[in-house]
Protein backbone atom coordinates (compact mmCIF):
# COMPACT_ATOMS: atom_id res chain seq x y z
CA UNK A 1 0.00 0.00 0.00
CA UNK A 2 1.17 4.02 -1.00
CA UNK A 3 1.23 5.68 2.58
CA UNK A 4 2.33 9.13 0.75
CA UNK A 5 1.83 11.39 3.75
CA UNK A 6 4.32 14.30 2.40
CA UNK A 7 2.77 17.13 3.49
CA UNK A 8 0.50 19.17 1.65
CA UNK A 9 0.01 22.86 1.80
CA UNK A 10 -3.50 24.04 3.21
CA UNK A 11 -6.40 24.67 1.07
CA UNK A 12 -8.66 23.11 -1.13
CA UNK A 13 -7.88 20.56 -3.85
CA UNK A 14 -10.09 19.94 -6.63
CA UNK A 15 -9.09 16.31 -7.87
CA UNK A 16 -10.62 14.50 -10.94
CA UNK A 17 -11.24 11.20 -11.07
CA UNK A 18 -11.77 8.75 -14.42
CA UNK A 19 -15.14 8.35 -16.08
CA UNK A 20 -14.34 4.66 -16.31
CA UNK A 21 -10.93 3.32 -16.68
CA UNK A 22 -9.12 3.59 -13.40
CA UNK A 23 -5.63 3.85 -14.85
CA UNK A 24 -7.07 7.02 -16.49
CA UNK A 25 -6.25 9.18 -13.03
CA UNK A 26 -2.64 11.10 -12.71
CA UNK A 27 0.11 10.58 -10.70
CA UNK A 28 -0.50 14.17 -9.21
CA UNK A 29 -3.88 13.25 -8.51
CA UNK A 30 -3.05 9.98 -6.07
CA UNK A 31 -0.50 12.08 -4.83
CA UNK A 32 -2.93 14.58 -3.47
CA UNK A 33 -5.18 11.98 -2.60
CA UNK A 34 -2.71 10.30 -0.45
CA UNK A 35 -0.83 13.30 1.24
CA UNK A 36 -4.26 15.76 2.09
CA UNK A 37 -5.62 15.54 5.95
CA UNK A 38 -9.31 15.60 4.79
CA UNK A 39 -10.88 13.55 2.05
CA UNK A 40 -14.48 14.81 0.81
CA UNK A 41 -16.04 13.21 -2.17
CA UNK A 42 -19.11 12.95 -4.00
CA UNK A 43 -19.74 8.91 -3.45
CA UNK A 44 -17.42 7.81 -0.68
CA UNK A 45 -17.54 4.21 -2.07
CA UNK A 46 -16.35 5.56 -5.30
CA UNK A 47 -13.24 6.63 -4.10
CA UNK A 48 -12.46 4.24 -1.38
CA UNK A 49 -12.60 1.68 -4.48
CA UNK A 50 -10.53 3.76 -6.25
CA UNK A 51 -7.96 4.79 -3.86
CA UNK A 52 -7.89 0.89 -2.97
CA UNK A 53 -6.91 -0.04 -6.50
CA UNK A 54 -3.83 2.21 -6.85
CA UNK A 55 -2.65 1.45 -3.54
CA UNK A 56 -3.57 4.75 -1.42
CA UNK A 57 -3.58 4.09 1.87
CA UNK A 58 -7.15 5.84 3.92
CA UNK A 59 -5.26 5.42 7.23
CA UNK A 60 -7.18 7.32 10.23
CA UNK A 61 -8.13 10.32 7.67
CA UNK A 62 -11.47 11.25 7.93
CA UNK A 63 -13.74 10.73 4.51
CA UNK A 64 -16.38 12.66 3.87
CA UNK A 65 -19.65 12.06 1.57
CA UNK A 66 -20.40 16.00 -0.09
CA UNK A 67 -22.81 15.74 -2.50
CA UNK A 68 -26.14 17.70 -3.53
CA UNK A 69 -28.36 16.27 -0.64
CA UNK A 70 -25.90 16.89 2.09
CA UNK A 71 -23.90 19.91 1.18
CA UNK A 72 -25.46 22.53 3.24
CA UNK A 73 -24.78 20.21 6.25
CA UNK A 74 -21.19 19.37 5.48
CA UNK A 75 -19.77 22.23 4.01
CA UNK A 76 -19.27 24.03 7.32
CA UNK A 77 -17.23 21.41 8.67
CA UNK A 78 -14.91 21.55 5.45
CA UNK A 79 -14.87 24.75 5.68
CA UNK A 80 -13.78 24.67 9.64
CA UNK A 81 -10.81 21.84 8.14
CA UNK A 82 -9.56 24.68 5.75
CA UNK A 83 -9.78 27.52 8.42
CA UNK A 84 -7.39 25.25 10.43
CA UNK A 85 -5.31 25.32 8.44
CA UNK A 86 -5.57 21.43 6.64
CA UNK A 87 -5.36 20.75 3.22
CA UNK A 88 -9.10 19.31 1.84
CA UNK A 89 -9.21 16.82 -1.02
CA UNK A 90 -12.83 16.89 -2.97
CA UNK A 91 -13.21 14.22 -5.75
CA UNK A 92 -16.26 13.90 -7.69
CA UNK A 93 -17.78 10.73 -8.17
CA UNK A 94 -16.51 10.72 -11.89
CA UNK A 95 -14.83 13.23 -13.80
CA UNK A 96 -13.49 16.89 -13.20
CA UNK A 97 -15.04 18.48 -10.32
CA UNK A 98 -17.34 21.79 -10.78
CA UNK A 99 -18.60 19.87 -14.26
CA UNK A 100 -21.97 18.86 -13.65
CA UNK A 101 -21.03 18.30 -10.01
CA UNK A 102 -22.19 19.74 -6.55
CA UNK A 103 -18.68 21.12 -5.67
CA UNK A 104 -19.95 24.31 -6.70
CA UNK A 105 -20.98 25.77 -3.19
CA UNK A 106 -18.38 24.28 -1.91
CA UNK A 107 -15.78 26.35 -3.83
CA UNK A 108 -17.69 29.68 -3.92
CA UNK A 109 -17.32 29.39 -0.06
CA UNK A 110 -13.51 28.67 -0.26
CA UNK A 111 -13.01 31.46 -2.15
CA UNK A 112 -15.44 33.65 -0.05
CA UNK A 113 -13.19 32.89 2.88
CA UNK A 114 -9.82 33.39 1.25
CA UNK A 115 -8.45 30.01 0.91
CA UNK A 116 -6.23 28.89 -1.15
CA UNK A 117 -7.77 26.78 -4.22
CA UNK A 118 -5.62 24.16 -6.15
CA UNK A 119 -6.89 21.69 -9.21
CA UNK A 120 -5.49 18.61 -10.33
CA UNK A 121 -7.28 18.50 -13.92
CA UNK A 122 -8.28 15.32 -15.65
CA UNK A 123 -10.54 13.09 -16.91
CA UNK A 124 -13.71 14.57 -18.28
CA UNK A 125 -16.76 13.38 -20.10
CA UNK A 126 -17.68 16.27 -22.05
CA UNK A 127 -14.13 16.67 -23.27
CA UNK A 128 -13.48 12.99 -23.39
CA UNK A 129 -16.88 12.75 -25.87
CA UNK A 130 -16.19 16.11 -27.93
CA UNK A 131 -13.10 14.17 -29.31
CA UNK A 132 -14.83 11.26 -30.31
CA UNK A 133 -17.85 13.15 -32.20
CA UNK A 134 -16.43 13.90 -35.05
CA UNK A 135 -18.00 17.44 -34.70
CA UNK A 136 -16.29 20.77 -34.69
CA UNK A 137 -14.03 21.42 -31.61
CA UNK A 138 -13.64 24.84 -32.29
CA UNK A 139 -15.98 26.21 -30.31
CA UNK A 140 -18.19 24.04 -27.94
CA UNK A 141 -21.09 25.18 -25.16
CA UNK A 142 -21.50 22.56 -22.66
CA UNK A 143 -25.21 22.83 -21.59
CA UNK A 144 -25.23 20.32 -18.76
CA UNK A 145 -28.11 18.72 -18.26
CA UNK A 146 -31.73 19.65 -19.68
CA UNK A 147 -34.36 19.82 -17.61
CA UNK A 148 -36.77 16.49 -17.10
CA UNK A 149 -40.31 18.20 -18.44
CA UNK A 150 -40.68 18.01 -22.16
CA UNK A 151 -41.93 21.87 -22.38
CA UNK A 152 -39.14 23.27 -20.24
CA UNK A 153 -36.62 20.76 -22.34
CA UNK A 154 -38.04 22.02 -25.45
CA UNK A 155 -37.68 25.60 -24.45
CA UNK A 156 -33.82 25.20 -23.37
CA UNK A 157 -33.40 23.59 -26.86
CA UNK A 158 -34.66 26.37 -28.69
CA UNK A 159 -32.59 29.02 -26.88
CA UNK A 160 -29.74 26.89 -27.88
CA UNK A 161 -30.20 26.34 -31.42
CA UNK A 162 -28.98 29.29 -32.83
CA UNK A 163 -25.75 29.17 -30.65
CA UNK A 164 -22.40 29.38 -32.79
CA UNK A 165 -20.51 26.31 -31.43
CA UNK A 166 -21.40 22.92 -30.66
CA UNK A 167 -23.73 22.03 -28.13
CA UNK A 168 -23.19 19.63 -25.50
CA UNK A 169 -25.09 17.99 -22.77
CA UNK A 170 -25.00 14.86 -20.69
CA UNK A 171 -28.04 13.03 -20.28
CA UNK A 172 -29.52 9.59 -18.36
CA UNK A 173 -30.25 6.52 -20.34
CA UNK A 174 -34.03 6.84 -19.16
CA UNK A 175 -34.38 9.99 -20.88
CA UNK A 176 -32.08 9.82 -23.64
CA UNK A 177 -34.81 8.65 -26.22
CA UNK A 178 -37.09 11.53 -25.27
CA UNK A 179 -34.36 14.03 -25.25
CA UNK A 180 -32.86 13.25 -28.69
CA UNK A 181 -37.12 12.98 -30.22
CA UNK A 182 -36.95 16.67 -28.42
CA UNK A 183 -33.86 17.81 -30.08
CA UNK A 184 -34.71 16.82 -33.52
CA UNK A 185 -37.78 18.27 -33.53
CA UNK A 186 -36.85 21.37 -32.10
CA UNK A 187 -32.80 21.91 -33.22
CA UNK A 188 -33.37 19.96 -36.55
CA UNK A 189 -33.81 16.10 -37.20
CA UNK A 190 -31.10 16.83 -40.12
CA UNK A 191 -28.72 18.28 -37.60
CA UNK A 192 -25.14 16.03 -37.72
CA UNK A 193 -25.25 14.82 -34.26
CA UNK A 194 -23.34 11.91 -31.65
CA UNK A 195 -23.94 9.97 -28.87
CA UNK A 196 -21.35 8.73 -27.04
CA UNK A 197 -22.09 6.31 -24.08
CA UNK A 198 -19.85 4.12 -21.08
CA UNK A 199 -16.71 6.27 -22.01
CA UNK A 200 -13.59 4.63 -21.34
CA UNK A 201 -15.07 1.61 -20.21
CA UNK A 202 -15.27 -1.87 -21.83
CA UNK A 203 -18.46 -1.48 -23.51
CA UNK A 204 -18.07 2.39 -24.57
CA UNK A 205 -19.93 3.03 -28.29
CA UNK A 206 -20.29 6.41 -30.05
CA UNK A 207 -23.29 6.43 -32.63
CA UNK A 208 -23.17 9.46 -35.23
CA UNK A 209 -25.78 10.68 -37.89
CA UNK A 210 -28.00 13.15 -37.70
CA UNK A 211 -30.04 13.51 -34.64
CA UNK A 212 -33.40 12.55 -36.74
CA UNK A 213 -31.28 9.01 -36.92
CA UNK A 214 -30.01 8.61 -33.68
CA UNK A 215 -33.52 9.63 -32.09
CA UNK A 216 -34.90 6.56 -34.14
CA UNK A 217 -31.94 4.31 -32.86
CA UNK A 218 -32.19 5.10 -29.71
CA UNK A 219 -36.02 4.38 -29.41
CA UNK A 220 -36.19 0.73 -31.04
CA UNK A 221 -33.02 -0.14 -29.12
CA UNK A 222 -32.32 1.81 -25.78
CA UNK A 223 -28.85 1.78 -24.47
CA UNK A 224 -27.59 1.62 -20.88
CA UNK A 225 -25.18 4.02 -19.46
CA UNK A 226 -24.67 7.55 -18.45
CA UNK A 227 -24.45 9.35 -22.16
CA UNK A 228 -23.11 12.76 -23.75
CA UNK A 229 -25.05 13.89 -26.41
CA UNK A 230 -23.23 16.18 -28.81
CA UNK A 231 -25.19 18.81 -31.53
CA UNK A 232 -23.60 20.41 -34.29
CA UNK A 233 -23.66 23.98 -34.48
CA UNK A 234 -26.35 25.47 -37.09
CA UNK A 235 -25.98 26.34 -40.39
CA UNK A 236 -25.69 30.25 -41.23
CA UNK A 237 -28.52 29.53 -44.11
CA UNK A 238 -28.03 30.19 -47.54
CA UNK A 239 -24.91 32.38 -48.43
CA UNK A 240 -24.75 33.49 -51.99
CA UNK A 241 -21.56 33.31 -54.13
CA UNK A 242 -20.92 37.42 -53.62
CA UNK A 243 -20.78 36.05 -49.72
CA UNK A 244 -18.03 33.63 -50.06
CA UNK A 245 -16.07 35.23 -52.77
CA UNK A 246 -15.86 38.05 -49.72
CA UNK A 247 -14.62 35.90 -47.27
CA UNK A 248 -12.29 34.77 -49.24
CA UNK A 249 -10.96 37.66 -50.70
CA UNK A 250 -10.50 38.70 -47.25
CA UNK A 251 -8.07 35.80 -46.25
CA UNK A 252 -7.09 34.51 -49.18
CA UNK A 253 -3.61 36.43 -48.77
CA UNK A 254 -2.66 35.52 -45.64
CA UNK A 255 -2.95 31.51 -45.67
CA UNK A 256 -2.90 29.03 -48.03
CA UNK A 257 -5.87 27.85 -50.74
CA UNK A 258 -6.83 25.26 -48.73
CA UNK A 259 -6.40 26.54 -45.66
CA UNK A 260 -8.39 29.76 -46.74
CA UNK A 261 -11.17 26.92 -47.91
CA UNK A 262 -11.64 25.74 -44.36
CA UNK A 263 -11.56 28.70 -42.85
CA UNK A 264 -14.29 29.89 -44.65
CA UNK A 265 -16.51 26.97 -45.53
CA UNK A 266 -16.47 26.68 -41.49
CA UNK A 267 -17.71 30.19 -40.60
CA UNK A 268 -20.51 30.20 -43.44
CA UNK A 269 -21.42 26.49 -42.57
CA UNK A 270 -20.62 25.28 -46.15
CA UNK A 271 -19.09 22.24 -47.81
CA UNK A 272 -15.72 22.42 -48.01
CA UNK A 273 -15.48 21.24 -51.42
CA UNK A 274 -17.18 24.03 -53.24
CA UNK A 275 -15.62 26.69 -51.29
CA UNK A 276 -12.21 25.22 -52.71
CA UNK A 277 -13.12 25.30 -56.56
CA UNK A 278 -13.78 29.10 -55.36
CA UNK A 279 -10.91 29.43 -53.47
CA UNK A 280 -8.42 28.08 -56.87
CA UNK A 281 -10.26 30.14 -59.30
CA UNK A 282 -9.51 33.73 -56.80
CA UNK A 283 -5.75 32.61 -56.58
CA UNK A 284 -5.71 31.38 -60.37
CA UNK A 285 -7.02 35.08 -60.82
CA UNK A 286 -4.90 36.72 -58.00
CA UNK A 287 -1.62 35.09 -59.67
CA UNK A 288 -2.27 35.42 -62.88
CA UNK A 289 -3.20 39.43 -62.42
CA UNK A 290 0.23 39.88 -60.26
CA UNK A 291 1.79 38.17 -63.38
CA UNK A 292 -0.02 41.00 -65.60
CA UNK A 293 1.36 43.63 -63.51
CA UNK A 294 5.24 42.21 -63.63
CA UNK A 295 5.30 41.92 -66.94
CA UNK A 296 4.05 45.97 -67.56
Amino acid sequence: MIDDRRKLAGGLYLVATPIGAARDITLRALDILGAADVLAAEDTRSLRKLMEIHGVALGQRPLIAYHDHNGARVRPRLIEALGAGKSVAYASEAGTPMVADPGFDLVRAAIEEGYPLVSAPGPSAAITALTLSGLPTDRFLFAGFLPGAAGQRKTALSELADAPATLVFYESPKRAAAMLRDAAEVLGADRQAALARELTKKFEEVLRGTLGELAAEIAGNPRKGEMVVLVDRAGKGTVNFDDVERALKAVIGDMSVRDAADAVSRDLGLKRRQVYQAALRLNAERTEKDDDDGAS
